[in-house]
């Protein structure tokens, strides 16, 4: 009966939305049904809804921001989330972005997984990231959901997850900031696309992204900000000893292989 209970509490913090391959995760949102792939927790959406889930219920207000990228000043705007979602607080990334990175080296246990940016394309986004990762703020975090063959993807970015598919909080953390999404048009999320994880609420990117290492068939609403050029192998290879139990029963969870990023550093070449 308890764990039963535990079961609910977690999926009455998550959503989920269903498409043609899987489930997509949402975070800070409403239950909605759990099909091939889901997360744990209050967690923020992402592919087939590697949803980072913003702890709090209530959606970030329109009123609130945040505002697209501002070409005409070339600025980004990044707002509090004020949502209650457990955060690990480094600051706020400043509001002119470096245009000049080109790639993103996420080191892991398992080796170095490296992607070509999309900047000119998310200018806020790499600009967010490069900012997080000259703060360390992913060091050592754990990649805390995987899904299956039916949903492949390794959702990572949660600085306080613990991905050991027994905590309830896992999905829900944050930089204490959000921003808008971007680069939309036309997005698609095939082998190789990472992309950022979000609440089913606009204007609710975080720190959680997704790398898709299939062909996943999700809405054009996660923002892709990279392609990954060398380490997918690492992601094949992991998947294949399967995940945790303690998911939502959509057969997404904690990879029994547990990847833990050591370190991310963005540079300008590519």
């Amino acid at each position: 009966m308890q764990r039963r209970a535990e079961r609910q509490a977690r999926q009455k913090r998550v959503a989920i939305f269903g498409t043609t391959v899987g489930v997509l995760v949402v975070v800070g949102g409403i239950f909605a049904a759990v099909a091939l792939v889901g997360g744990g927790g209050s967690k923020t959406e992402a592919a087939a809804s590697p949803s980072a889930s913003a702890s709090a219920s209530a959606a970030p207000s329109a009123a609130a921001g945040p505002k697209p990228y501002d070409a005409a000043t070339g600025t980004c705007d990044y707002v509090a989330d004020t949502n209650g979602a457990p955060a690990k607080n480094v600051g706020m990334p400043p509001a002119k972005p470096d245009k000049s990175a080109k790639t993103m080296t996420i080191a892991t246990n398992h080796g170095d997984i490296v992607v070509a940016l999309a900047t000119d394309k998310a200018p806020c986004t790499v600009n967010s990231m490069a900012f997080l990762a000259k703060k360390k703020f992913f060091d050592g975090s754990k990649c805390h959901r995987m899904g299956p063959a039916s949903f492949p993807m390794l959702q990572c970015g949660d600085p306080l997850a613990k991905a050991d598919g027994k905590s309830q909080t896992d999905g829900q953390g944050g930089p204490g900031y959000r921003m808008a999404e971007e680069n939309l048009s036309g997005a698609k999320y095939t082998r190789g696309v990472v992309a950022m994880a979000k609440s089913q609420a606009p204007g609710s990117t975080g720190s959680q992204f997704f790398i898709i290492f299939g062909d996943l068939q999700l809405p054009a609403e996660y923002t892709p900000f990279g392609t990954v050029t060398k380490g997918l192998k690492i992601l094949d290879d992991v998947s294949k000893k399967g995940v945790l139990p303690g998911g939502l029963g959509d057969g997404s969870g904690a990879p029994k292989d547990p990847v833990e990023i050591k370190h991310v550093t963005i540079s300008g070449k590519s």
